[in-house]
């Protein structure tokens, strides 16, 4: 392993470090140009290189966004979410199997919960895909989640923008699998794959975390298990209660039935990947949520810079001096925020 964290067998997995996004990576001089040209033709290391200048929040962020954009828009992106135990993993491997048979070139997102205390990760999904360790059309990348909420890692749309610029032709973006917090993938995703599993009380956490909203296919892995008929009941009992799938014209998530783990039900979880695909085109939504993606994306680098500059003032004069009028009573807090904001 070299110190980007890529495997030489054209797989990778992210090496974190503190919680904080700013690292000491991006600090040596990096060519920037010849960097993306190398991920372009498909160099691993490259790839992992510009991976880690994202996760680090390099000082070549923005050289490096520049540089990627006229190669972007291109991979099908694909999101896996589920209470954890449900299988992701497992699905996630057999996908990419599945895909690379057909001749598609296939990147791997896994996003794993980031201790609390120490700030790194486990990273066990770089350790369950060892079956696509040596497929030079396969990239993976496991990233810890350093505390983001959402279920994904603050740099998942970049990262996803670096394999999409790389070739890939599908990008499967696996969530940290924590509950009912993970709906940040529904915006991220042009399919989202919402897997669920026979006896684990999931219509009832479905029910509650309205995961019935963020789901375009659902998945009933595990489906040899005894329960598998009641949890694709619950989910159509579920569908049946109405929400944004209700409409004229709306996508209703198909229920696939799945044996990940002996590749059973995979093909035609595809087929119905496909068939959302095809929607998104014919109806336009595809391209509006793009958009939507595209604008999230530009809100959260926005909000990031305020952030930045929010903490430059935290103790100087004019701080100081808009909160001593306020404790006078001479201004409120709402005008004295309207103020600092304007000297921004």
């Amino acid at each position: 392993m070299t110190s980007d964290g890529v495997v030489l067998d054209g797989t990778a997995v992210a090496t974190p470090g503190p919680v904080a996004p700013r690292g000491r990576r991006g600090r040596r001089a990096v060519d920037v140009p010849d960097l993306v040209a190398r991920a372009r033709d498909g160099e691993a290391r490259a790839v992992a290189r510009l991976i880690s200048l994202v996760e680090d929040a390099s000082p070549v962020l923005r050289e490096v966004a520049a540089a990627l954009a006229p190669h972007t828009g291109h991979a099908q992106v694909i999101g896996l979410t589920g209470s954890p135990g449900v299988g992701k993993s497992t699905t996630t491997t057999a996908l990419v199997r599945a895909l690379r048979a057909a001749g598609r070139r296939v990147g791997v997102l896994a996003v794993d919960p980031s201790s609390p205390f120490s700030g790194g990760a486990l990273l066990g999904d770089r350790v369950r895909m060892q079956d696509h360790a040596g497929d030079r059309g396969v990239y993976i990348r496991s990233m810890a989640s350093r505390g983001h909420l959402g279920g994904l890692a603050w740099a998942t749309p970049q990262a996803l923008r670096v394999l999409d610029a790389a070739g890939c032709d599908v990008v499967l973006v696996e969530t940290v699998g924590v509950g009912q917090s993970e709906l940040e993938i529904a915006s991220l995703a042009d399919t989202t794959l919402v897997l669920v599993a026979p006896g684990m009380g999931d219509g009832i956490q479905a029910a509650k975390a309205g995961i019935l909203e963020v789901a375009d296919v659902f998945v009933v892995n595990k489906a040899d298990r005894d329960g598998a008929d009641a949890t694709v009941r619950d989910l159509r009992y579920m569908q049946s209660l109405g929400g944004r799938h209700t409409g004229p014209g709306a996508w209703r998530p198909p229920i696939v039935r799945a044996v990940a783990s002996r590749d059973e039900g995979v093909d035609r979880v595809l087929a119905e990947v496909g068939e959302h695909r095809r929607w998104l085109d014919s109806s336009g939504e595809g391209a509006r949520r793009r958009a939507e993606r595209a604008a999230r994306e530009i809100e959260a680098i926005a909000l990031a810079g305020l952030r930045e500059r929010m903490g430059e003032v935290r103790g100087s004069a004019a701080l100081d001096a808009l909160a001593a009028e306020v404790v006078a009573g001479e201004t409120d807090p709402y005008r004295a925020a309207d103020r600092l904001l304007a000297s921004l």
